[in-house]
């Protein structure tokens, strides 16, 4: 009698996995962005979604959840139902510096969601008002060192990649440049073509219009590699300050909980997707770099992320609450 008990759960449950995987998806799938639209991490998930969609054979819908610096989305998200039908599209920087900034949380990176694929990587510009003597990042450290607390530098908000970076390169040449914090990109670019602050840190393509019209001068690529949309503009190593890269990525997580072959499935979708020429080519046309992870090496990442950012965050004394 036992053995048929167990042998009927055993049935139940099996039919119950391939109701919940083996037809997955029979509905839109819904990616939720934790920023505002236009930014690079609306675009890509845009860029990606009607692909993606065509190859899982449902539609897949982008939310704009914005505020709290992506806390209002990863809290959506970790709490909706572990189905493969609620993503997050997320952002380094939210994800791996969001919990050590905040003192409270309702989310944690690894327990609260299942990792299912990077997407892209966004490497980060140095640049100064034309109006300043610097003409390279080794000229912008001197200066700051000869006069420090002088310069200014702006970023799209506290805890972002661009601040975290910045502090990290203060740390690490032993300069004093002050924070401006603004509330998005536009503003603190707007800040620097008036003069009021000296220098930036941004996405290239933020900045790319400013460069080409030479209202902002470009520094430095903080990247491994030069990029297609600047060629001309050196990488941080090449400047003299190896190892000093601000790689910015955006991948998708699902709720912990979520079956694995569901994960599976969506993240084959995804490197199917990120395969196709036209995704390919509208990616780097915004200045990201296409970067597949499977859910174990994202996993992997966020761990390593997590390991090398926390530290810096402390050791910088960021706090948003």
């Amino acid at each position: 009698m036992r053995r048929l008990i167990i042998g009927i759960i055993s049935v139940i449950t099996s039919g119950l996995t391939l109701a919940q995987t083996g037809d997955f998806p029979d509905k839109p799938v819904k990616i939720t962005v934790p920023v505002t639209p236009a930014g690079i991490l609306d675009q890509v998930a845009r860029i990606v979604s009607p692909t993606l969609g065509d190859i899982l054979g449902q539609s897949v819908v982008v939310e704009n959840r914005p505020g709290a610096s992506g806390n209002i989305a990863a809290t959506y998200v970790a709490r909706s139902n572990p189905d493969g039908y609620t993503l997050l599209a997320g952002y380094s920087m939210f994800h791996v510096g969001n919990p050590v900034m905040y003192k409270r949380l309702s989310w944690d990176p690894i327990k609260d969601f299942s990792p299912v694929a990077m997407l892209v990587v966004s490497p980060h510009l140095v640049a100064v008002n034309p109006g300043m003597p610097m003409q390279s990042l080794e000229a912008l450290v001197a200066y700051a060192k000869k006069h420090p607390g002088e310069l200014n530098y702006s970023s799209p908000g506290a805890g972002s990649v661009p601040h975290i970076g910045m502090e990290l390169f203060k740390q690490r040449t032993g300069i004093e440049v002050t924070h401006i914090a603004y509330k998005g990109a536009g503003p603190a670019i707007q800040d620097v073509l008036a003069g009021h602050v000296q220098m930036t840190v941004a996405t290239p393509p933020s900045l790319a219009s400013f460069v080409a019209a030479g209202t902002l001068r470009p520094l430095a690529i903080a990247s491994k590699e030069r990029i297609p949309l600047m060629p001309d503009v050196p990488t941080t190593a090449e400047a003299g300050y190896p190892g000093f890269e601000l790689d910015a990525w955006v991948a998708l997580f699902a709720p912990q909980g979520t079956p694995a072959a569901t994960i599976a499935k969506l993240s084959s979708a995804v490197e199917q997707t990120l395969k196709t020429e036209a995704v390919r080519t509208a990616l780097v046309n915004v200045g990201v770099q296409v970067r597949y992870m499977s859910p174990t090496q994202l996993d992997e990442q966020v761990r390593r992320d997590i390991d090398y950012w926390q530290p810096v965050i402390r050791d910088a004394g960021i706090s948003i609450e």
